[in-house]
C-alpha cells in the first residue's frame, strides 16, 4: 500500500471522482430521508478519505468500532458495495444503526456486534484489512483498544480515527492525545485533511473537490480525522 499522504490522496480523488460524485449525492438523499434520526458525524473530506481508501485497497474485512446513527457505517458499505466484494463488522453499545442503514446496502455484506468492545473482543474478525475507530474519545478508554484491540488486526492496514484534531493540539485526557503519542513513539506518521491542524492540506483538498464538480455532502466542517497505517506489534 501506499503511504498515506496528501499526494496519494489526491490521486484517489481524481481517480474515483465520478464514483464520489455518485455516492455523494446517495448520502444527501439518505441523510435527508432520515431526518432528525440522523446525525452525520464524518465531515466530507474524512468521509470521502475513508470511502477511497476503502476502494484502492479492497479490504475482505472491515472493522468498524462505534456506529451511531450510521453515516460512517453506510459510507464503508458503498466503498464495499462499490468494490463488489468484502464484508463490514461493525461494534457498538446501542443498536440505532441497524434501524437506519438501508437494507441495499447491509444485505450480504454487514455483521453487527451489539455490546461492550471489552466483552465483544473476540468477536473481531480475523484478517481485518481497514480498522475505523469513533467510539469513545477518553484517553482511558484509547489505551484499552490499544493495548487489547490493536494488536488483533495485521500490520500495514489502514487505520481511521475519528475526532482527534478540532484545534491545532490534541486535548488533555483525549482519545487523539494518548493515540497521537503512540504513533510517535514507533515513529508512524499520520495524514489528517483537519481545518485546524493542516490547513493547507484541507484548503487543498477543498479546492480539488471544486475542480471536480463534486458538491457538499456534509459541509465543509472540521474534519479531525488522522489516517496511518497499523505498526507491527513486536
Amino acid at each position: 500500500m501506499q503511504p498515506i499522504d496528501l499526494g496519494y490522496v489526491t490521486e484517489l480523488y481524481r481517480e474515483y471522482a465520478g464514483d464520489l460524485a455518485a455516492v455523494g449525492k446517495q448520502q444527501r438523499g439518505f441523510a435527508e430521508s432520515m431526518g432528525s434520526r440522523m446525525t452525520p458525524q464524518l465531515d466530507d473530506l474524512e468521509a470521502e478519505i475513508t470511502y477511497l481508501l476503502l476502494r484502492a485497497t479492497r479490504p475482505p474485512v472491515v472493522m468498524e468500532l462505534g456506529t451511531f446513527h450510521g453515516w460512517s457505517t453506510s459510507w464503508i458499505l458503498s466503498a464495499l458495495r462499490d468494490n463488489g466484494a468484502g464484508e463490514l463488522h461493525s461494534f457498538d453499545r446501542i443498536d440505532n444503526v441497524v434501524r437506519n442503514v438501508p437494507e441495499e446496502l447491509s444485505d450480504g455484506r454487514w455483521t453487527f456486534v451489539q455490546g461492550d468492545i471489552k466483552e465483544t473482543l473476540d468477536r473481531v474478525p480475523a484478517g481485518t484489512g481497514y480498522l475505523f475507530v469513533d467510539a469513545a474519545h477518553s484517553g482511558r478508554f484509547a489505551r484499552w483498544y490499544l493495548e487489547h484491540l490493536f494488536p488483533r488486526v495485521p500490520a500495514g492496514i489502514p487505520v481511521s480515527v475519528h475526532d482527534v484534531y478540532h484545534f491545532r493540539t490534541t486535548l488533555p485526557l483525549h482519545e487523539g492525545k494518548v493515540v497521537v503519542r503512540w504513533l510517535g513513539e514507533r515513529g508512524v506518521p499520520f495524514f489528517t485533511p483537519s481545518r485546524a491542524k493542516a490547513r493547507g492540506v484541507y484548503e487543498t483538498l477543498t479546492g480539488l473537490r471544486a475542480e471536480l464538480g463534486l458538491s457538499p455532502v456534509r459541509g465543509p466542517g472540521d474534519n479531525p480525522m488522522i489516517f496511518f497505517e497499523m505498526p507491527s506489534q513486536a
